[in-house]
């Protein structure tokens, strides 16, 4: 065991207090920005589905556009074979020609009608952008307000952080190189909980009992003492 003094054991004490602040806003914050994480996630969704709808309502526009000029090569189809049929001289080569322009009819108002459909189907795809757009501007005004405000609901937590942390490096500072060292080896690995009470021989920060010769030590306050079985410092206050 390494001697060490009472006011040795206060620093640390109040090192530890620093430190247990820190940790606790560090994770208060840190639920915090998942909140803020969770909302941007859901204004991505939004942005996700109206991209799909655009994407959609492209296609259609597309299509539409394939099958007007379609209509149009048609069309342009058929009043050739009409300039044609005039100047043939044979009937087989008229009943060719006629077949070809009934064929090609057929087809343009097969077009025309499927344009209209293509029409109605890309009217409703429109007025459907058109709201999500409209839900999309609402949602991403509202979500905004809501990280602003969560901005602004801890903007005092952000702050007391920074004097916590300056705190910690101000009273670490007077500490020995080799408590502070083995103040942060313990503190990192045991979720910053480093210097913990002992009440009624049991240690707060495992809540296992440690052996009576032990707790006479810890009471005394002339050693560094550590938990044997969650290895944290120990200390003893006279208030219990």
């Amino acid at each position: 065991m390494v001697a060490i003094t009472k006011n040795e054991m206060d620093v640390l004490i109040k090192l530890q207090t620093a430190e247990t602040e820190t940790v606790r806003i560090l994770s208060y914050l840190e639920t915090i920005d998942k909140e803020k994480d969770a909302l941007e996630s859901k204004l991505t969704t939004f942005v996700k589905a109206l991209d799909k709808k655009k994407a959609s309502l492209d296609a259609v526009v597309k299509a539409t556009e394939d099958m007007e000029l379609e209509i149009q090569t048609t069309d342009n189809r058929i009043k050739k074979s009409n300039e044609t049929l005039r100047h043939v001289t044979t009937d087989k080569e008229y009943q060719v020609l006629q077949r070809e322009i009934d064929n090609n009819k057929k087809r343009l108002e097969s077009l025309e009608n499927d344009l209209l459909k293509k029409f109605d189907e890309k009217d409703d795809q429109e007025k459907i952008v058109h709201e999500q757009m409209g839900d999309l501007e609402q949602a991403t005004a509202k979500i905004r307000s809501d990280q602003a405000a969560i901005d602004k609901k801890c903007e005092d937590d952000r702050e007391l952080l920074e004097t916590y942390k300056q705190q910690r490096e101000d009273i670490g500072a007077s500490l020995s190189p080799e408590f502070l060292k083995t103040f942060n080896e313990i503190s990192e690995t045991s979720g910053g909980l480093a210097v913990v009470e002992v009440r009624k021989e049991v240690c707060r920060g495992c809540f296992m009992n440690i052996p009576p010769q032990l707790y006479i030590e810890v009471q005394r306050g002339k050693d560094l003492i550590l938990c044997p079985q969650c290895n944290r410092i120990l200390y003893f206050s006279a208030a219990e």
